[in-house]
């Protein structure tokens, strides 16, 4: 049963780095990869209804428009439920209280520990 991951950043680079890291299970069918380049386009993408069940969304904090912090906000507001994993190249502490106050379920600094985040992303697979 495969399960949707959105993966929200302005860097394009950053799409295509969770496209190779992901390839094995993407073909496998247990993950379906989306991709935002904006908290905007995510908004939208959530409204339109993400198929298949949208289990995790990571998001960068630095953005232009509506920050990372700003979208998990309003992701939060929408549903409560949806597990919110920050991701951003600045670990500062006053980001970490702010995510976790708002609700993010994780938060990970750059560069990305692609295993440790697959051990993450497997405790909320529906079994």
């Amino acid at each position: 049963m495969s399960v949707s991951i959105m993966v929200v950043d302005d860097e394009p680079d950053v799409a295509e780095l969770f496209r190779q890291r992901f390839r094995r299970e993407v073909r496998q069918g247990q993950y379906v990869m989306h991709f935002a380049a904006s908290a905007e386009e995510a908004l939208g993408k959530l409204d339109d209804g993400v198929r298949p069940e949208l289990i995790v969304m990571l998001s960068d904090i630095n953005m232009p428009g509506m920050d990372g912090l700003g979208l998990l906000q309003e992701v939060k507001r929408r549903n409560a439920q949806l597990p919110v994993i920050m991701v951003t190249a600045y670990g500062d502490d006053e980001r970490r209280r702010k995510a976790r106050e708002y609700g993010a379920a994780e938060f990970v600094t750059k560069p990305v520990d692609f295993d440790n985040l697959k051990r993450q992303l497997q405790q909320l697979s529906p079994r």
